[in-house]
Formats: structure tokens, C-alpha cells, sequence
């Protein structure tokens, strides 16, 4: 309870949160009732907002997703769609799939080695993670929930973007987002 507690204060620079790091390598594993309070608590934190202002607004400006349409209206759309495929990501993958799998969904920091064996562990453990027994195995949690979350993702997204690309984009858009995240958390920690 204590290292989760400290993980809820984690931000990189004041402002960035750092929910999902874990910098004791050894750390207790998570109960379920942890995996998901540690998911509401990112879904709920300012930045969590802000961010996905700006990706709406990159997504208005590039006019992805052209069914919403544009103006105030069409960001508002593209802004309640962003948030739900993050909110939908997290949750399945990193509270319900985690604690029916038991999988940890932090990243644990490395620290040691080469840069090259820092960054291609931190990029791996986009698809392999830590199972609550300390053993590290596929991350069927979270790339299962990127996938699942894409496909639920075709039920609010315009009618002419709907499909399997849909799905699949948002999938590996998701994983591939997770393995850069991680890349600046371990590589970035040293700058911190």
C-alpha cells in the first residue's frame, strides 16, 4: 500500500505524472483493488485533460476522423473520443485484465547497463511484463486491452472510420505509444 501511495505522487518535472513506475525492483505486487485505483487515479488527474486537449487539437488541425466535422463542435467530439479510447486503454488494460491475468502493469525501472540494453528492455516491456509471482511474462493484459479498447472504440467513432483498421490502428498505436513511454522513462530518469 505504502509504495503504490508513493507511486500516486510520482511526476516527472513537477507537472508529468509517473503513476505506472516503479523504482523498487522487488516491489510487493498489486492487489486488484490497487490496479484499479492506480487507473481511476490517472483518468482523473489534470494532465490526463490537458493531454488529450492537445491530441484532439492535433487531430482537428490534421481533420483525422472527418465524420466529427469541424469547429468547436468537431473538437468536442474528437476531445470525448480521445479521452474515452484512454480511458477504455487504461482500464482494461491495466486494471481489469491485470488483476483476472495477474499481471503487474507498472514499469519497472532498470537503471543499469548500456543505454542500448536500457532502451530494448524499456521497449520491451511494452509486450512483456512482470506476472504478480515476480515472473516476467507476455503482457496479454495490456496489448490484449489496446486491442479490445480499439474495437470498442468503433462504437462512438464516426460510422465512414469504423472497421478492423480502426481497431488495429488504435491497437498497435497504443502498444507503440506504451513502448515510447517507457523508452523516457528509463532513459529520461537520469535527467530527472
Amino acid at each position: 500500500t505504502e509504495q503504490v501511495n508513493v507511486q500516486l505522487q510520482q511526476r516527472v518535472l513537477g507537472v508529468f505524472p509517473n503513476f505506472y513506475s516503479s523504482y523498487i525492483w522487488d516491489a510487493a505486487p498489486m492487489t486488484a483493488g490497487q490496479k484499479y485505483q492506480l487507473a481511476a487515479h490517472s483518468l482523473v488527474d489534470p494532465f490526463s485533460f490537458v493531454g488529450t486537449g492537445i491530441f484532439a487539437a492535433a487531430e482537428q488541425w490534421q481533420n483525422t476522423f472527418p465524420g466529427y466535422g469541424q469547429g468547436a463542435r468537431g473538437y468536442a467530439k474528437r476531445y470525448g473520443a480521445a479521452y474515452a479510447d484512454e480511458a477504455l486503454s487504461r482500464m482494461i488494460g491495466s486494471a481489469i485484465l491485470p488483476s483476472l491475468l495477474h499481471q503487474d502493469p507498472r514499469y519497472f525501472y532498470r537503471g543499469t547497463g548500456s543505454r542500448k540494453a536500457r532502451a530494448l528492455y524499456a521497449i520491451s516491456q511494452a509486450v512483456i511484463c512482470r506476472g504478480d509471482n515476480g515472473k516476467m511474462q507476455p503482457n496479454y493484459s495490456y496489448v490484449l486491452g489496446s486491442f479490445a479498447a480499439g474495437g470498442i472504440s468503433n462504437l462512438y467513432h464516426p460510422a465512414g472510420d469504423r472497421g478492423a483498421g480502426l481497431t488495429i490502428s488504435n491497437g498497435f498505436l497504443n502498444v507503440g505509444a506504451h513502448a515510447i513511454d517507457n523508452l523516457a522513462r528509463e532513459i529520461g530518469r537520469a535527467h530527472v
